[in-house]
């Protein structure tokens, strides 16, 4: 190696020690996880017992390396560690989830543990003011709209004495410079529970459904929304919208697109859907009761791609998207930054119900530590280029951060 002198160093020969086969102690772990079987027992070694016991180590080289550059010596303190630190996170970057009904009980989400579905008068007020508290003024208002107010096509979406509607009026009185977030969005107003309108043989009429999430944008607009969120894969949806918007005169109202919106499986739904949510149509020629999920055209895009995410991308920040987002979050890391490189627009990093409760529930069996893996996902979503992050944990993470500030 350049820099050594000129010497063989086969004949060194390490350390030797006198050390027996398998010399540490084996102690037992219960399994603890329901579904375990009980008697099945692994060993762990004691580590910290044999550090102990071990004697420190003698060199094998007499002459350190000849290294231009050493990294590890930036990170040989805490100070340093935080003084050359690149990415860094606040409470300003979250936008704060919450789901709200027409009731006054805040009703538990039992798949979501510390989530709840809030009352819109009195829950929700409570729990906006918590997250102001710790810096959090950005908020995305989640309806579970009552089935008898339900139909084909959705009517209630657009009825501006609706649940979304009456809440941002309320939230705006009481906060007026709160960020509030609308979702424009079919299936919570479908009759079907489906992400758009159905016609007789299956098909997903985008055009059609379009024509509704347009008033639906506008009348969130109206009642005062500052961010309207296009989170159907349809289409045209966001130059649409736009149009709509700027001929109502809401040119100051925003749009973020979830305009790339894989077909996953940590979506988490809190209704009943009757048709499967990745249908677009079902395919007139074998449309029998044998039909498989391969008979079907998806509507999200498909996990594995990611150009078509681009296309998707670049789509709709031309439509006039004002914000993208990715969604999920977490599996989406490479979308975000594939973004981040392609735009100048802001990147929004959707962590869904799915991502929360896995943490939440290893956290809640104490396989890990809750509190920094929940931190260490957002700030790799931050690192990955993502400027806004929709997350359920955004009062927890906020919480935590005050208290280090």
């Amino acid at each position: 190696m350049k820099g050594f002198e000129q010497k063989s160093y086969l004949s060194l020969k390490a350390a030797s020690y006198n050390v027996r086969i398998n010399p540490f102690r084996r102690t037992e772990v219960s399994c603890q996880l329901q579904g375990i079987d009980s008697s099945m027992k692994w060993p762990v070694i004691a580590h910290e017992e044999v550090l102990a016991k071990r004697k420190p180590a003698e060199p094998v080289i007499h002459q350190p390396l000849h290294l231009s550059k050493r990294a590890r010596r930036n990170r040989k303190s805490p100070t340093q560690r935080a003084a050359f630190q690149e990415t860094n996170i606040s409470p300003d970057n979250f936008i704060y989830p919450v789901f709200i009904h027409q009731g006054e009980v805040d009703i538990p989400i039992k798949t979501m543990p510390g989530r709840y579905m809030l009352g819109w008068r009195h829950g929700l007020i409570e729990e906006v003011a918590k997250a102001r508290d710790v810096g959090v003024n950005s908020i995305m208002l989640y309806p579970k709209v009552p089935d008898t107010l339900k139909s084909p096509i959705g009517e209630e979406a657009f009825n501006d004495n609706g649940l979304v509607q009456r809440t941002v009026g309320l939230l705006k009185d009481r906060f007026p410079d709160l960020v509030i977030y609308t979702d424009v969005n079919f299936d919570e107003y479908s009759s079907s529970g489906h992400g758009g309108i159905i016609g007789e043989d299956g098909v997903i009429l985008n055009d059609e459904t379009i024509h509704q999430l347009r008033k639906q944008a506008v009348s969130q607009a109206r009642a005062g929304a500052d961010v309207v969120c296009t989170s159907e894969m349809l289409d045209g949806r966001v130059g649409a919208v736009r149009a709509a918007l700027d001929a109502k005169g809401f040119h100051h109202v925003s749009i973020m697109s979830y305009s790339v919106k894989y077909t996953s499986s940590l979506y988490g739904r809190f209704r009943k859907v009757q048709l499967d949510k990745k249908t677009l149509r079902k395919l007139r020629a074998v449309e029998t009761s044998t039909t498989k999920m391969d008979d079907f055209v998806f509507y999200q895009i498909n996990p594995a791609n990611s150009r078509e995410a681009l296309m998707e991308a670049r789509e709709d920040e031309a439509e006039g998207a004002d914000i993208l987002m990715v969604k999920p979050a977490l599996p989406s890391l490479d979308i975000i930054r594939l973004l981040k490189d392609q735009t100048l627009l802001p990147i929004g990093a959707c962590q869904v119900s799915g991502e929360y409760s896995m943490i939440k529930a290893a956290g809640l069996l104490k396989m890990i530590d809750e509190e920094k893996v929940m931190m260490e996902s957002l700030i790799c979503l931050r690192r990955a280029g993502a400027d806004l992050i929709l997350t359920y944990f955004a009062l927890q993470a906020a919480t935590i951060l005050c208290g280090e500030n």
